[in-house]
């Protein structure tokens, strides 16, 4: 099961996304603004960020491309009300693997729900000694 650090400044927002991953990720990290993103990446490690774009003090594009700048092999997912083809081009260019509107959380899942298929399929083919490490 991949961990998650859940980046969302609106606390009912945040529960309900806890709410949809919360059989097919673990552990679920929080953070509320996109100023503390790369310190809790570099103390949690997560296999996937979801990244909110509208956030206090510095938006998540601008905090997408700082953590990939830093940390090149992080996975960031955007989750936001935008549906907007600038938005998501910026969220692209910054390196998002991919964009998920709120408003349909059931794409969210679905995402999760590959992403456990994949590793599944992945852990019965590595050696033992290569089993729970992680990648």
């Amino acid at each position: 099961m991949p961990s998650i650090l859940l980046v969302e400044d609106h606390p009912p927002m945040r529960a309900t996304l806890r709410m949809w991953l919360a059989d097919l990720a673990a552990p679920i990290t929080e953070c509320d603004n996109g100023a503390e993103v790369c310190a809790c990446y570099a103390r949690h490690q997560p296999d996937w960020v979801l990244m909110d774009i509208d956030l206090p003090g510095q938006d998540g594009i601008t905090t997408t491309h700082q953590l990939l700048t830093a940390n090149p092999t992080a996975q960031v997912l955007m989750v936001t009300g935008y549906d907007d083809v600038d938005m998501r081009n910026a969220a692209t260019a910054a390196g998002a693997r991919g964009y998920v509107l709120k408003e349909n959380l059931q794409e969210l899942r679905h995402w999760f729900q590959v992403i456990n298929t994949i590793e599944t399929t992945n852990s019965t083919h590595l050696p033992a000694a290569e089993k729970g490490k992680k990648r």
